[in-house]
């Protein structure tokens, strides 16, 4: 459990950049909110994928409430929302709750 903690970063107006844009490896970032209950349903399946890829992907997420400039750079308008990012660009969108396998499968494409 510790590990997951560990694995799953929170990112911020001043360390989102260097973290998820200029990453070498792809990033998937949870848009969330305190707030929100599909965002608490999420959570865990964004924890587990932290675990799964962490040495693979960088896994993030942002607090919407604390760091509206980026959910509105991002054009966030609901949540939760899941970006995958690669080479500084997003590159999937998942907004509302999905199933775990939705995210793994387009974490797996960027993969590859």
């Amino acid at each position: 459990m510790e590990q997951e903690r560990k694995a799953l970063l929170t990112v911020n107006e001043a360390d989102f950049e260097r973290v998820v844009l200029e990453s070498k490896r792809p990033a998937v970032v949870d848009f969330t909110a305190a707030w929100c209950g599909p965002c608490r349903a999420v959570a865990p399946v964004i924890e587990g994928l932290a675990s799964d890829y962490a040495d693979r992907v960088t896994v993030a997420k942002v607090d919407i409430d604390d760091h509206p400039q980026l959910a509105a750079r991002y054009g966030v308008r609901s949540v939760p929302t899941v970006m995958l990012f690669a080479q500084g660009g997003v590159k999937r969108v998942y907004v509302g709750a999905r199933p775990a396998q939705e995210y793994r499968s387009g974490i797996d494409e960027l993969l590859h």
